[in-house]
C-alpha cells in the first residue's frame, strides 16, 4: 500500500473497527504532512499516524514503548501514544493514535525569534541526551540515525560524482573526509534522529513541542545537529552550538550528516526538477540544498582551517 492509498476513508474505517469509542469523531488530513508517515486529525484532541510504507512500520512499536518513558523527562511536549492499531485486512501495518499538540510546523520562512529558538532547542536536546534508561541501538528502525555517518560513504561518493558539475566536490569532499575522521567513540545518548523545522512546533513565536521520533535511537547525537546549518545562522547558530552538550568532534560528524542530506536533495533536483526544492521546503530548511552545502563548507573552514 502506497502513501496515496492511506486515505481519510481508510483511517475512519480502521478507527471505527478497532477503537469504536472514537468512531464518532471526524477524521481529516493535517495541513502539513510528512513522508515516513501519513497523519490525520481525529476529532479535536487526537491524531492518527500511519506508516507510509512497510519499512516505516518498525518505528511504531518503538514509539509506543519509549515515548511515554521519555515524555516526563523532557521540558517540552512530545507525542504520547493513546492507542496502537493492529495490522488488519484493510492495512497490513501497525499504526498509532496520539494526543494532538497545538502549534505550527516551523517552515523556513516562518517568523520566529531564531535566537530564542536556538536556546529552546538546545535545552530540549540537552534534556533528551540525559534521558534514561538506555533505548534501542541504531538500526533499520532509525535508518542509521545515531550510528556512524560512515554508513553513507558509498552514497555520498556516488552523489558527489553525479554532482561534479554542480557543486565544489573538492570542498565538499574535505567536509566529508573530516566527518569520517572525527572520533565517534563517545557515550551513547537518546537521539531524536530527525531534528528539522517541520518536526518542531512553534506557538506564539517560541518552540512549543518536538514531533516525530520515528528515527530515534540510543547512539551518537551528531545526526541531530544538522539544523545548525539548515535553519539557524549567525548568533542563533552560535548559541545553539554553545548550548548543546556534545563533545567537539560531534560537529565535524554533524557537518557530514548535513552534507549527506543536502547532496540527496540536489540529486533529486537534478534528476527530477522541483523535487529537491520541494524536499527543502518540506523539511523546513531556511536555505536551498546548494546553499546548505555552502554553509557547511564555510563552517568547516572556520573550525578546521
Amino acid at each position: 500500500m502506497a502513501k496515496a492509498d492511506v486515505t481519510v476513508e481508510l483511517v475512519a474505517g480502521l478507527v471505527a473497527d478497532q477503537f469504536p469509542q472514537w468512531a464518532h469523531l471526524t477524521v481529516r488530513p493535517v495541513d502539513s504532512d510528512g513522508w515516513d508517515n501519513t497523519t490525520f486529525r481525529l476529532g479535536e484532541t487526537m491524531s492518527v499516524r500511519v506508516p507510509s510504507a512497510d519499512e516505516y512500520a518498525l518505528q511504531v512499536d518503538k514509539e509506543q514503548r519509549w515515548l511515554p518513558v521519555l515524555a516526563p523527562q523532557l521540558p517540552l511536549p512530545i507525542p504520547v501514544p493513546l492507542g496502537r492499531g493492529q495490522p488488519s485486512a484493510a492495512l497490513a501495518r501497525p499504526w498509532s493514535v496520539y494526543g494532538w499538540i497545538d502549534g505550527e510546523p516551523l517552515l523556513g520562512d516562518h517568523s520566529v525569534d531564531t535566537a530564542a529558538l536556538a536556546d529552546d532547542l538546545a535545552g530540549f536536546l540537552a534534556a533528551l541526551y540525559a534521558c534514561t534508561p538506555a533505548g534501542p541501538a541504531p538500526g533499520p528502525h532509525s535508518f542509521g540515525r545515531g550510528g556512524p555517518v560512515s554508513a553513507w560513504n558509498d552514497h555520498v561518493e556516488a552523489n558527489l560524482q553525479t554532482l561534479r558539475h554542480v557543486v565544489d566536490v573538492v570542498a565538499a569532499g574535505e567536509v566529508w573526509s573530516a566527518a569520517l575522521a572525527a572520533s565517534h567513540k563517545v557515550p551513547s545518548v537518546w537521539v531524536h534522529g530527525d531534528v528539522t523545522g517541520t518536526n518542531l512546533l512553534v506557538r506564539d513565536g517560541r518552540l512549543a513541542a518536538v514531533l516525530d521520533f520515528g528515527c530515534s535511537a540510543y547512539g551518537d547525537p551528531a545526526c541531530d545537529l544538522t539544523i545548525a546549518w539548515t535553519l539557524l545562522a549567525g548568533d542563533a547558530r552560535d548559541r545553539f552550538m554553545d548550548g548543546v552538550p556534545v563533545e567537539s568532534s560531534a560537529w565535524a560528524r554533524a557537518r557530514g550528516w548535513a552534507l549527506w542530506k543536502a547532496l540527496n536533495h540536489l540529486v533529486h533536483e537534478l534528476t527530477e526538477p522541483g523535487r529537491g526544492r520541494q524536499a527543502d521546503h518540506r523539511m523546513g530548511w531556511r536555505l536551498t540544498a546548494h546553499e546548505v552545502i555552502g554553509e557547511v563548507v564555510a563552517d568547516h573552514h572556520t573550525h578546521c582551517g
